[in-house]
């Protein structure tokens, strides 16, 4: 069984989804058995460019790995797929919210932009995580060209490989508390989000809001998850 048929997604709920909480899910993006397969594929180091161990670096606990070109067909595929209809979401916000960038309709073309300005490593990951494993609130930014919207999949199966371990975000508003969301998930499913802003309506007309994701503490079991992030990395 292969990834679910891009005409199957309603983009309009996405977006709406998007624009009220900087979230959406995508249900059974990808099948029990293309999980499997990319979970499995964690050891083979020469499908990567490099490993992170979090606790090195302060991120958190677990560690990940940035896939080399040619990415696996699944990643590749989604990547390419899904980046007009978030491209089409990602320059609304920014019209809204007066940033001058806007982003090309196809992948290729934002690719070749990266690239020209010296992005030219590979962002999508795969994440593993063991019990009492965690990762810190963060932004993945890589270089100055940043697409503003990310997405990532839960490759195992709660409750049954794992427990604890949920998809977090931050929302941080000006002079405003900071408020948190949890996204549930199940295999094969992954979250839409933000990268870094997102605009929001307020009585006194739209501002932009601070956003941050992490995973809390997996409390048993192992996890993973693929990250498929569109800019490349300096």
């Amino acid at each position: 069984m292969n990834a679910r048929d891009d005409s199957l997604t309603d983009w309009a709920r996405i977006g709406a989804e998007l624009d009220a909480q900087g979230s959406a899910v995508l249900e059974h993006l990808i099948s029990p058995d293309e999980c499997d397969e990319l979970a499995a594929a964690y050891p083979d180091d020469a499908l990567f460019r490099s490993r992170v161990v979090m606790a090195r670096h302060g991120f958190g606990r677990g560690e990940y790995k940035y896939f080399s070109y040619p990415l696996p067909g699944v990643i590749a595929r989604l990547r390419t797929e899904l980046y007009p209809h978030l491209a089409a979401i990602a320059n609304r916000w920014n019209e809204t919210m007066g940033v001058d960038a806007r982003f090309p309709d196809e992948l290729r073309k934002f690719i070749k932009r990266c690239h020209a300005a010296g992005q030219r490593r590979p962002t999508p990951l795969l994440l593993q995580y063991g019990p009492g494993d965690y990762n810190c609130l963060h932004q993945d930014l890589y270089g100055e060209h940043v697409f503003p919207l990310q997405l990532t999949i839960l490759l195992s199966e709660p409750g049954r490989d794992f427990t604890g371990g949920e998809f977090v975000m931050t929302e941080q508003r000006p002079r405003m508390q900071s408020r948190a969301e949890v996204v549930p998930l199940d295999k094969g499913d992954a979250v839409v989000f933000a990268v870094h802003h997102r605009p929001v309506q307020g009585t006194r007309g739209t501002y932009r809001v601070n956003l941050r994701h992490g995973v809390s503490r997996v409390r048993s079991g192992h996890r993973h998850t693929a990250g498929i992030i569109f800019h490349d990395a300096a």
